[in-house]
């Protein structure tokens, strides 16, 4: 019997690290899944690899001093090394340290990134043995994967750097992203995170172009890709949405059941002159006007959010403005962070920085706020019974999330079972006490 093609060498192997947001994960994902296509091999280990590609982040200084580690740590162990992602957009900071890295790509540069593994371990391509399924190679648990629409963003808000790193707004097809979606929940996906640098603007680059899917034409609009993603019978959860007047029709479908009820809407502040600093909306008076009519709509409705204490100039006046907003907004899900300056950001030159000291207890303040806030809502869900998607199973003890919770990120559901529950499953729980993060309770 003759042996296959290739049969006299090993598959060469890759080891991969990668860090950032989940927008960064998905780049991961589709690098992994090209490079197993041709045969690739993944290593746990970076000292039983042919070669590391390390996926980084730039977004704020201490993601780049992560990612600098890790390169560091690749080299130490391997010394063959690949860089891509957003630092990669900066070469000159990485080869500073590191000149002796195999090569060095920017954010969303998938051919460059193949091409430098190519230059570096040729591929042993066998298609008897090498197999990829439909929906590609996931890092995530097969029961939830990140859905990403679009790259780049139009915004220039005073502390950030994405645009000049991923460039503008670049939105997908609508037909491709269901596509994707429809081959996701074939393969056991239940629950679909929608994601990109500004979800809600998705399809105006391309002015909202039609797309043929199945038997008919969807149109790339926010709106109208939330419907079609809701017919595919999964959870699907929107991340990354910003408060612009159309997201008022996303509202009836979370009603309607067709989205979870749970909006990632990340404001940063709640004082005008501070968001005018910032260069983002600052009207937050009509956003406690609109969040109040979406619960009108949608009385589950939960809200995620982000904040930054410490923006350069932010006075006490104007962050007891903040703290004011979240106390009346009540929001169920709400993270905090203090100011760090950005290489290249333009809010580097407003001056009149926050003291560390200052910035570190307005956070402690936030949170403090922030956590009254949270434990009341999280104790009117005491008596009630949630579905809730597990995450972490051992026989009769498990973890999981509610609609109102996304991995990684906001709280969990602890769940005592009769029976063995098993990851991936979607069960219903009484709920039986509640901290200001957490649920626990039953399934039923």
């Amino acid at each position: 019997m003759p042996l296959p093609v290739n049969a006299d060498r090993a598959a060469p192997k890759i080891s991969f690290v990668s860090l950032g947001c989940p927008k960064a994960l998905v780049d991961s994902e589709r690098i992994l899944t090209h490079l197993r296509a041709e045969g690739y091999e993944l290593a746990r280990r970076h000292d039983g690899a042919d070669v590391v590609i390390v996926n980084t982040c730039g977004f704020l200084d201490s993601a780049k001093a992560e990612s600098l580690s890790a390169i560091g740590e690749a080299m130490a162990e391997n010394g063959r090394v690949i860089v891509t992602g957003c630092m990669g957009a900066q070469p000159e900071e990485i080869r500073a340290k590191y000149p002796n890295l195999l090569a060095v790509t920017g954010p969303q540069a998938y051919e460059s990134v193949v091409a430098a593994v190519h230059e570096a371990v040729p591929p042993v391509h066998d298609p008897f043995l090498d197999l990829v399924p439909p929906q590609g190679v996931k890092l995530t648990p097969r029961h939830y994967a990140y859905l990403k629409i679009s790259e780049g963003c139009n915004n220039r808000c005073t502390f950030c750097i994405i645009p000049s790193l991923r460039g503008d707004l670049v939105s997908r097809p609508a037909g491709d992203v269901l596509s994707e979606a429809e081959k996701l929940v074939k393969a056991g996906v239940k629950e679909l995170l929608v994601v990109s640098q500004d979800t809600s603007a998705y399809g105006v680059d391309i002015r909202y172009a039609a797309s043929p899917w199945g038997d008919r034409e969807v149109r790339a609009k926010f709106a109208d890709l939330a419907r079609e993603l809701g017919s595919l019978g999964a959870w699907v959860r929107l991340h990354y949405v910003y408060p612009y007047p159309h997201v008022d029709e996303v509202i009836p479908l979370m009603a309607e059941g067709r989205v979870l009820p749970y909006l990632d809407m990340p404001l940063q502040h709640a004082s005008p002159s501070v968001l005018k600093r910032m260069r983002r909306p600052g009207n937050q008076e009509r956003q406690l006007e609109r969040i109040r009519r979406w619960r009108e709509i949608c009385p589950d409705l939960a809200i995620r959010s982000t904040f930054i204490v410490g923006f350069p100039g932010e006075t006490e006046a104007e962050f007891e403005e903040l703290l004011a907003w979240i106390r009346e907004a009540r929001l169920e899900r709400v993270g905090c962070f203090e100011y760090e300056p950005v290489a290249g950001a333009t809010a580097n030159s407003l001056g009149d920085p926050v003291a560390p000291e200052v910035k570190a207890e307005r956070k402690r303040r936030f949170m403090e706020a922030q956590q009254g806030v949270s434990l009341r809502l999280q104790k009117a869900r005491i008596g009630k019974r949630l579905p809730v998607i597990i995450d972490e199973a051992s026989g009769t003890v498990a973890k999981g999330r509610s609609k109102y919770d996304a991995p990684e990120i906001d709280g969990s559901v602890h769940v005592t079972s009769r029976r063995p529950l098993r990851v991936g499953d979607i069960v219903t729980v009484k709920v039986e006490r509640a901290d200001a993060y957490d649920l626990f309770g039953s399934a039923v």
